[in-house]
């Protein structure tokens, strides 16, 4: 299945629902809009063409095709349904901007990911890696936590220190914020943004008290930032921000897009470490091999103390089960693009204006490129095996121009996190709750992770 970028094959759509089913599929989108990406898949295989509502969304699952429409001819497609969707929530972020604004934003923010700065965040991470243990630890005995509640605080407050030099702990409720700003650009995907946002339903209004409250932040932030006498002399992404926000022509649009940024950047940098984290403490719970072979690493690599930058790549087995975690329960599900111009996609005639998916919880699973999909085995990772899949079969960070510019960051962050916990606690899930997934921006679990905490030492 090889794409062509020419104009030179028949006009052959996708195979898929009749039009008749528009309306239905709408229905199962609002419902469970993984299960309708894994329908398609079984019943139409790598190419299929779904009627939801008014529009067609051209939906791809194959290495070969990711590899066109975000990498090859990147440059034909914009962000597509559901981000689209979410400027309402977001505004024009890093998330959601195109074009020459999206490369200026991406230029300000890149300095702060590269390999020297991510080394001198090493000693932070490890800290609140070790923070977070000890709280855990304190509460063992007081019943079961909330583990992507408590992942998030970690990842936020990680994202304060290493990004802001910042602490947002003294921030109450951002974590409920942004899970009102998620279930806002769900619901636009969901109605196709066909109710304005002053309608008061419960859900916006949350979504309006919540954006309030986050432009407040981000307010105080770049105030508290440009009253510091030393501000000159700071080279983080918030100083960064606040610079190229001054060279604005026209102040006002410079205060709305430093505020779009810092928004999408509070979200995007915790959402998707948070989430990975609370999937692996799931998996590892489920799997105690894995556990314990986790554990062993850790005590070996590390002995006593906390982690430093070098023992990354000494955190091998590490790597290898958060890779395979991202593999079942990728961050980032659904990598939606619109076509600017007519395309041949996979053979197939993709026209000017179409939606187009490429969903990487399905990708993950595509049993031509990964044997008994649904296992858990960090295994597929070793370093050591080659596998011989293509590159496109596993993108948990996207691919092309729009690579996730922090998964450097991410990775340790959820390495040294996993490698201290596994060491020091044993968690887990309580019996009786059931883990399902919640497709949102980020694959979240459905209401939360309770688990018990045990500690080892």
């Amino acid at each position: 299945m090889t794409p062509t970028t020419t104009m030179d094959t028949a006009r052959r759509t996708p195979p898929g629902p009749p039009r008749s089913a528009a309306m239905r599929m709408l229905m199962v989108m609002s419902r469970d809009r993984i299960g309708m990406m894994t329908s398609a898949v079984d019943s139409y295989g790598d190419a299929s063409r779904l009627p939801v509502g008014p529009k067609e969304l051209y939906f791809f699952n194959h290495p070969d095709t990711a590899k066109h429409v975000l990498a090859d001819n990147a440059a034909n497609y914009h962000k597509g349904i559901g981000l689209v969707h979410a400027k309402k929530a977001l505004g024009d972020g890093l998330l959601t901007s195109e074009g020459e604004l999206w490369r200026k934003q991406r230029k300000v923010i890149q300095p702060a990911f590269q390999s020297r700065r991510i080394a001198e965040q090493a000693g932070v991470i490890a800290a609140e890696a070790g923070a977070l243990a000890d709280r855990l630890r304190a509460r063992a005995a007081a019943g079961p936590v909330d583990v992507p509640q408590e992942m998030t605080g970690l990842t936020l407050g990680v994202l304060g220190r290493t990004l802001l030099d910042a602490d947002l702990g003294t921030f109450r409720g951002i974590g409920a914020d942004f899970a009102a700003v998620q279930d806002q650009a769900m619901f636009e995907l969901e109605s196709l943004s066909a109710v304005p946002t002053w309608v008061p339903l419960p859900r916006q209004l949350r979504f309006r008290r919540a954006r309030r409250h986050l432009q407040g932040i981000v307010d105080r932030l770049v105030a508290d930032r440009t009253a510091d006498p030393a501000a000159a002399d700071r080279v983080d992404v918030l100083s960064r921000l606040i610079e190229s926000a001054g060279r604005e022509s026209d102040p006002r649009v410079g205060r709305e897009r430093l505020r779009d940024e810092l928004v999408t950047l509070l979200l995007a940098g915790h959402e998707t470490t948070a989430s990975t984290l609370s999937w692996t403490l799931y998996l590892i719970d489920r799997h105690p091999e894995v556990r314990e072979r986790l554990r062993a690493e850790a005590q070996e690599v590390l002995g006593d103390r906390l982690p430093v930058y070098e023992d990354l790549t000494r955190l091998r087995y590490t790597s290898m089960v958060l890779e395979e975690v991202m593999r079942l329960y990728p961050p980032v599900w659904l990598l939606p693009r619109k076509a600017l111009a007519d395309d041949v996609v996979g053979g197939y005639h993709v026209p000017a204006g179409a939606d187009l998916l490429v969903c990487p919880f399905t990708l993950h699973r595509h049993p031509r490129f990964w044997e008994d999909p649904e296992r858990f085995d960090p295994e597929r990772f070793n370093p050591d095996v080659s596998s011989g899949r293509p590159r496109y079969a596993y993108i948990p960070f996207g691919a092309g121009p729009r690579f996730c510019v922090g998964n450097h960051l991410g990775m340790m962050e959820a390495a040294f996190v996993i490698a201290v916990l596994a060491r020091d606690l044993e968690l887990t899930k309580l019996p009786s709750h059931e883990v399902v997934p919640e497709p949102m921006l980020s694959l979240r679990i459905r209401g939360g992770l309770p688990m018990t905490v045990r500690a080892l030492r």
